[in-house]
């Protein structure tokens, strides 16, 4: 302290100098040592995976998967790279024994149950790092799992970690992207965001999850267990709601195969003609009786053509789309990496994309 008071006396400039290159050099360190411990290296963990590799300020250090074929393995055998030194481990706390400090964050890229993930958050919690994971419903889950949603938040508050639940859609292209938009506007009085996309170049599982190439009979039977659908839709609502301080008295949500008028033939499935290509849902949230928030959202292998659009009708009353649509696998695992700026800077606590920092590009 006494040389910057010298300093101060005597030469203002250069304290300011110095003081704006130990800031400078503090950042570009931080940047550099962001550190990951991923959770789940399934289609979507192995892509982050492949991401972060590209990156100059993001490094995974640890990797966990249930998968026993994996246990030992080289994390670069899963993702084509070059050796890492990182071995996969079945546990938490067996991947963290290689290490000798713990990472700075935790990617989860698991389930999409919250009440399934709610035990691993507990896991990385109680070691004290924050954490980013693709759980669709964990995106805005106080609605919808309110129990859960306490639990998690107290879990994150007590080992003062911040858990922040995220990805292209729920967590951006139906949820907070008309949140924002929402912003120019005088006045709301309704929001449309429709999402249609060709799941043809998707990942398997997505396609798998849309019950495309299911013969009606066992579209049926799958839609009945809660395993076919696009999750996250009513959450989606409720973000919505919640941002623009709309207290909702009901959301519905209905769902229908998209039937193939025609045979259909991709590198992962053969699809016949009358088999389910996909799944159409539509969700609706109501205000004095009227539907003010109507996500409709549509999945379907051969659909023609891809697009986002956002509608608000209001002051002013305006159309947002983005032809082609945007990729939802490249646009998930490029969001929860650039989220992980947004969950170091949060408070403890279960947070959603509208109670963190703006995440932005991380190279």
């Amino acid at each position: 302290m006494e040389k910057i008071r010298t300093w101060n006396n005597t030469c203002p400039e250069r304290l300011a100098f110095c003081f704006y290159k130990e800031i400078k050099n503090s950042y570009q360190q931080y940047l550099i040592m962001i550190t990951v411990l991923q959770i789940g290296l399934g289609p979507l963990g192995q892509q982050i995976s492949k991401y972060i590799t590209d990156k100059k300020g993001v490094k995974t250090v640890a990797a966990v998967d249930l998968n026993p074929a994996w246990k030992g393995r080289d994390l670069a055998d899963l993702v084509d790279s070059k050796p890492s030194g990182v071995m996969i481990e079945a546990t938490v706390d067996q991947a963290l024994q290689h290490l000798s400090g713990k990472p700075d964050v935790a990617i989860i890229t698991t389930v999409s149950s919250i009440q399934k993930l709610e035990s691993q958050i507990e896991e990385v919690a109680r070691h004290g790092i924050p954490m980013v994971s693709t759980c669709e419903e964990l995106s805005y889950p106080w609605e919808e799992s309110p129990e859960t949603s306490k639990n998690i938040d107290a879990l994150c508050r007590k080992y003062k970690v911040a858990c922040l639940g995220t990805g292209v859609n729920p967590g951006f292209l139906m949820d907070y992207l008309p949140s924002v938009l929402s912003s120019v506007c005088k006045e709301v009085e309704s929001i449309t965001v429709e999402r249609f996309q060709d799941a043809a170049p998707r990942r398997i599982p997505f396609q798998q999850k849309i019950g495309a190439g299911l013969d009606l009979e066992a579209f049926k039977a799958k839609e009945q267990t809660g395993t076919l659908r696009h999750v996250g839709l009513k959450e989606s609502v409720y973000f919505l709601a919640g941002s623009l301080g709309w207290k909702l008295e009901k959301v519905t949500e209905e769902l229908h195969p998209v039937m193939a008028e025609e045979s259909i033939s991709i590198p992962s499935m053969e699809i016949k003609k009358g088999d389910a290509r996909g799944v159409e849902q539509i969700s609706c949230g109501y205000l004095n009786g009227d539907c003010k928030i109507r996500m409709h959202f549509k999945a379907a292998v051969g659909e023609a053509r891809s697009f986002d659009r956002i509608t608000v009708k209001g002051v002013p009353s305006f159309t947002s789309e983005i032809d082609n649509g945007v990729n939802g696998d490249i646009a998930t695992c490029a969001i929860t990496i650039n989220s992980i700026k947004s969950v170091l800077n949060a408070a403890p606590g279960l947070q959603t994309m509208s109670t963190v920092p703006v995440p932005g590009y991380i190279n």
